[in-house]
């Protein structure tokens, strides 16, 4: 049995329709179940990352754990708990979803929220493996309302160019790492096969859409405003905007051969999510 938590998010959701798709038992958690739309066969329990009791509880019977469990400033003492937690339970493997850039002091306080986990997993004496992805193709379906009405979509990061990874190819590493033991000890720094720029990326929205897709930049001050008015904390609203200003210096312009190393092939491109995504972004 495989337990997938974060079971509807980006990669969680992904991976559990690939697991079942090879016929892996899959046991996907999430906080509300009867929403969950997971493929048939698939067992889906109720529990929350924040709520410890309740992944305990599903470990039950589990051999290996796709581990989300960092989704801000305040879940950072999270994961060595979960971790321990897991090995009282007997499970053998854990593949642990972190982020690139983690470690770098560069970063900011972001740099530091995987790290607990990280550090954790590698003292557990588990079967391990930790996944770095790059910033996420899909993160630009947070632009389809601007894009619909014809509006400029949001841009904090200037022409900072970044390795973007189709969520697709992490969760297919991730199915890897959780069914094959020669990824044990090994951190996977994910990226696409490409940098590219926000405004490269709304251009290449543009192209597949037939239609112009133009970003505005935002200022330090309009991005902190933004978070403020979302209800995020001051915490949070910091590490976004310490990431901001790394990704415009082009520190995080980085492309890898881990999804290569891992599948045999060359990770999709940025173009190929939006020709696949094209109806998210289609007016209504």
């Amino acid at each position: 049995m495989i337990l997938v938590t974060g079971a509807t998010g980006t990669i969680g959701s992904e991976l559990v329709r690939q697991l079942a798709a090879r016929g892996e038992k899959v046991r996907a958690l999430t906080r509300d179940p009867g929403r969950a739309r997971t493929p048939e066969g698939v067992e889906t329990v109720r529990g929350d990352h924040r709520d410890q009791a309740s992944v305990e509880a599903a470990l039950t019977g589990v051999h290996a754990v796709f581990l989300v469990a960092v989704l801000g400033p305040e879940d950072t003492g999270r994961e060595p708990r979960l971790i321990r937690a897991a090995r009282a339970a007997g499970v053998r493997r854990i593949v642990k979803l972190s982020a690139i850039g983690t470690g770098d002091p560069g970063l900011g306080p972001v740099g530091s929220w995987h790290a607990a986990g990280e550090r954790a997993l590698a003292d557990s004496g588990l079967e391990w493996t930790v996944l770095r992805p790059s910033t996420f193709a899909s993160n630009t379906l947070s632009w389809a309302g601007a894009i619909r009405a014809g509006q400029r979509v949001p841009n904090p990061t200037g022409d900072g160019a970044q390795g973007v990874i189709d969520p697709r190819d992490v969760a297919e590493v991730a199915a890897e790492a959780l069914l094959d033991a020669r990824h044990d000890g090994r951190t996977h720094t994910l990226t696409g096969p490409e940098l590219i720029s926000a405004p490269e990326q709304a251009a290449t929205l543009g192209e597949v859409l037939g239609r112009p897709v133009r970003t505005a930049d935002l200022s330090p001050e309009e991005v902190r405003e933004h978070l403020r008015a979302s209800g995020l904390g001051q915490a949070y609203a910091d590490s976004v905007l310490a990431g901001s200003a790394y990704v415009r210096a082009g520190r995080n312009a980085v492309v890898t051969d881990g999804v290569r190393g891992v599948l045999g092939r060359p990770p999709r491109t940025f173009r190929e999510w939006a020709e696949d995504h094209r109806e998210a972004f289609a007016a209504v």
